[in-house]
């Protein structure tokens, strides 16, 4: 016999919603604990009743028929939950690409659908699966029609036929109908009779049968009180009934023909929808049908002769490219290492017995396309040995990531999950690599796609791509180091670190490891009887939020945070840069593409883009970073408040614009607003808290934590603050919209078009929630400056390659770009330079930028 699966989809997203966790969401904010629950709920009936058909019913926002014979039927329900809302037109979309149909109808609920669908299936020959968490459902059971009533949320099920409901409560399904009439349903609001509770209600129609039976035997009924009730309510009890009954002839025409057509699901959107979700591969796999595809088998060559090897790599006019990173990526010597190259469904894996100079003429022929993932690392190799690649127009690691920041990881086999939605397969790390060079072709294709839809082109082939060559060339030169001054540094930092150490144990009054959370705890909060600011499982917190909150209570806790700082720059900066510096005796440090979620560059090995600079000790870091040659001037160029700057030109404030145009300096003329003296009035103090307002409304800043910053009361930085909107007025609706705007669609923008998902706007935590709305806010303001200093460096490197300078970029900081300079090329390089950052694109406001020199990093300040 043949089996249908109904679903009644209202029931179960409503158990699932409050089953699993609400704090279940995807990286765009979107809820999906009810999804979660109800996918996992239809994989579990696929696996154990296998049904040859599915459909799925839900209930519509028009009243019902009930609604119209009773008006207060369901009244008292609370409005459905925002959260659990906006997941029922997704679970609709997915259930039409997974081929199932969805039933709703005006004046119907889904229950009504239910029984009359059930029933012409029934009739037809076909058993039935009615999958629900609502009891009433019980009524439809028959031989033939099996109600799956989900409990403990949607981890377990209970299976009614006719028999199994007779068996378990001693009534038949239809007389099911008569005990809701009896006793009534709260949660539809049926009166029922008063004072007849579940109980009374199955012993009376296990009794009499029927509620007419009960109203006509009730001379024979024990209970004074009993007997009134049901004599006083018997239109009431009839009534109810008629509400509690499940229609089984809803207008549903074709019924038949609609189940048993053939669906051709849509197995990559739902796919993609899935993924979207955040669904595991499991389900996916479980859930999803796979297409029947036509394996093409790939050839796997093993090249090892220089003619067959060139001869291979002229053959075809497109190729893509990986490496693996198993062992050493790629090597600086003649020879590369674990190099693969994919076309026309052969694949060659180029070892280090593979010379160079062999695949050259390869590289450097424009004509031959060449996708390649991850391509940075192969540029600087190739150009370390005089290689220069012509033809790479796309990176496929590069293009995943401006589709979406997020990820973190953007090796093949996480590419290749978040856009083709496959698996890379293979025994062994080099099988998988070896078959990820082959999902190159699919990935391309789907990201230039998403690349042209959403808008990006001009981000990834303007700025993106050409910034690859630019990082690996600045890779490649590195920045000089003294030695002598990094050891001098080794003993002051050491010097200074013993000061502090025995400063902090005189405050203390003892000895103790301060690098101990656990010790330092009980000092400070058992010893010193500071207040306990939060507490976790091992004992008390001394994190840097906790110590700065206790900061005016004792004079140690600033020893403490100077102690851990000075610690720290002493092991990443002092004796962890020793083991960097390369032959040549410079640092060179390796800048991230595909890390930050705003867009701007990080860099590793060292981290140059965090260098503790608060106190003079962090700064010092900086006089080891000196020229390349002997002559050689560092100058360094910085963008001047350039994020104020973004934020005046995407607001469209003209008090601000014009403060920018006349070159006016933005604090003091904020300070002037806020503190009401004319300009020549306004103090240092003023200034400064004026400055803390401007770089605060840039990141979201609450009136609570600017009061915090500023050590003034709740009350006045909230003045501070309703003054500069009432001064700069766009600013506040620009901050209120691009809000708005992220908590509908879950993303913010920057002026180039970058995307960061803010999935913390969507959550019901208050606290998180405000975290997104202060990203939603400095989103587009910091990557669109993350942009603009992207574009900046393009333009300045090849101004200098252009006009064949020997100048380098060497280095980019935020919003500083640092150069290693010939003195004989100074004033045109500092001109140049500071030409192109300041007209890298057309903003209402000037961009401006300060430029110094100097013989280190430190004194270009």
């Amino acid at each position: 016999m043949e089996k249908l699966l109904i679903l009644d989809s209202n029931s179960l997203m409503n158990r699932a919603f409050f089953a699993i966790p609400q704090t279940l969401t995807n990286s765009e904010g979107i809820h999906t604990n009810a999804i979660y629950g109800f996918i996992n709920m239809l994989i579990k009936m696929k696996e154990d009743i296998n049904p040859n058909y599915i459909i799925a019913t839900f209930d519509k926002k028009a009243p019902t028929f009930r609604h119209k014979e009773y008006k207060d039927y369901k009244a008292g329900r609370k409005k459905m939950a925002p959260e659990l809302y906006e997941q029922f037109p997704i679970i609709k979309e997915l259930l039409d690409y997974l081929g199932i149909d969805c039933y709703e109808l005006d004046g119907f609920e889904a229950d009504d659908l239910i029984g009359t669908i059930a029933k012409e299936a029934c009739r037809n020959g076909i058993e039935v699966f009615v999958v629900t968490g609502d009891k009433d459902a019980l009524q439809l059971a028959e031989d033939n029609i099996n109600v799956v009533i989900t409990k403990k949320g949607v981890s377990e099920v209970a299976i009614y036929n006719e028999k199994a409901f007779i068996d378990e409560f001693g009534v038949t399904p239809t007389q099911f109908i008569d005990v809701k009439g009896l006793m009534g349903d709260k949660s539809d609001n049926i009166p029922g009779v008063p004072g007849v509770g579940e109980k009374t209600a199955f012993k009376l129609i296990k009794e009499y049968g029927s509620i007419e039976a009960v109203l006509e035997n009730i001379p024979n009924i024990a209970g004074k009180k009993l007997k009134e009730n049901l004599e006083e309510n018997r239109e009431q009890a009839i009534f109810s009934k008629r509400l509690a009954t499940i229609e089984v002839n809803a207008p549903i025409t074709g019924i038949m023909d609609a189940i048993t057509a053939e669906k051709e699901p849509n197995n990559h959107m739902a796919k993609e929808l899935l993924l979207k979700l955040g669904m595991n591969r499991n389900i996916i796999n479980k859930l999803v049908q796979e297409e029947e595809k036509e394996e093409k088998e790939i050839e796997v060559l093993e090249l090892k002769e220089e003619k067959e090897i060139k001869d291979f790599l002229k053959k075809y006019n497109k190729y893509y490219i990986t490496y693996s990173e198993i062992h050493t990526p790629l090597n600086s010597e003649r020879n590369i290492n674990n190099l693969y190259l994919f076309a026309e469904d052969k694949v060659v894996k180029l070892n280090n017995s593979v010379e160079l100079e062999w695949v050259k003429g390869f590289f450097e022929d424009k004509n031959i396309e060449k996708v390649i993932h991850d391509g940075k690392a192969l540029i600087k190799i190739l150009d370390n040995n005089g290689i220069k690649i012509e033809g790479f127009n796309f990176d496929t690691a590069i293009g995943a990531y401006i589709i979406d920041s997020s990820k973190g990881d953007y090796s093949i086999d996480k590419v290749a999950a978040f856009t083709i939605f496959e698996e890379i397969k293979g025994e062994t790390p080099e099988d998988r690599f070896l078959n990820g060079v082959s999902y190159l072709k699919v990935i391309e294709k789907d990201l230039k796609d998403k690349i042209a839809k959403e808008g990006m082109e001009e981000l990834y082939y303007n700025i993106e791509h050409p910034l690859m060559f630019v990082l690996a060339d600045m890779e490649n030169v590195g920045f000089k180091i003294d030695r002598d001054v990094l050891d001098s540094l080794q003993v002051k930092f050491k010097a200074e670190l013993d000061k502090t150490e025995e400063e902090i144990y005189d405050l203390a009054e003892e000895k103790f490891n301060i690098n101990s959370p656990k010790q330092l705890g009980v000092i400070l909060f058992e010893k010193l009887d500071l207040r306990v600011i939060k507490k976790t499982k091992t004992g008390y917190s001394t994190n840097v939020d906790v110590l700065n909150k206790l900061k005016d209570d004792h004079p140690i806790i600033e020893k403490i945070i100077y102690y851990r700082q000075i610690s720290k720059i002493y092991s990443t900066y002092v004796e962890g840069m020793k083991a960097l510096i390369d032959h040549d005796g410079r640092i060179h440090t390796n800048f991230n593409q595909t890390v930050t979620t705003t867009g701007r560059l990080s860099s590793t090995e060292p981290n140059l883009q965090n260098i503790p600079i608060r106190y003079d000790m962090g700064r010092e870091i900086r006089k080891i970073f000196i020229p390349q040659e002997k002559d050689d001037i560092l100058l360094s160029l910085d963008y001047s408040q350039i994020e104020l700057r973004v934020l005046a030109h995407i607001s469209g404030d003209e008090n601000m614009i014009d403060s920018f145009k006349h070159h006016s300096d933005i604090h003091t003329k904020t300070a002037s607003e806020v503190f009401n003296v004319p300009i020549e009035e306004v103090t240092s103090l003023m200034r400064s808290r004026a400055k803390a307002v401007n770089f605060g409304i840039v990141y979201g800043i609450s009136d609570f934590s600017l009061a915090q910053d500023l050590k003034i009361t709740k009350k006045e930085a909230s003045n501070y603050m309703e003054i500069y909107f009432n001064r700069y007025p766009k600013i506040k609706d620009y901050l209120n919209n691009v809000v708005e705007e992220a908590k509908e669609t879950g993303i913010a923008k920057t002026i180039l078009n970058r995307k960061r998902f803010i999935p913390e706007i969507k959550s019901s935590n208050r606290i998180v929630k405000a975290l997104g709305e202060r990203l939603a806010m400095n989103a587009p303001i910091q990557g669109s400056a993350a942009d603009i200093i992207k574009i900046a460096m393009i333009n300045v490197y090849n101004r200098i390659k252009n006009e064949k300078l020997n100048s380098e970029l060497i280095l980019q900081v935020h919003d500083e770009l640092i150069l290693n300079v010939k003195k004989d090329e100074l004033e045109k390089v500092k001109s140049l330079v500071k030409e192109e950052m300041e007209n890298v694109l057309e903003l209402k406001v000037p961009l401006e930028v300060d430029s110094n020199t100097g013989t280190t990093w430190y004194n270009t300040k």
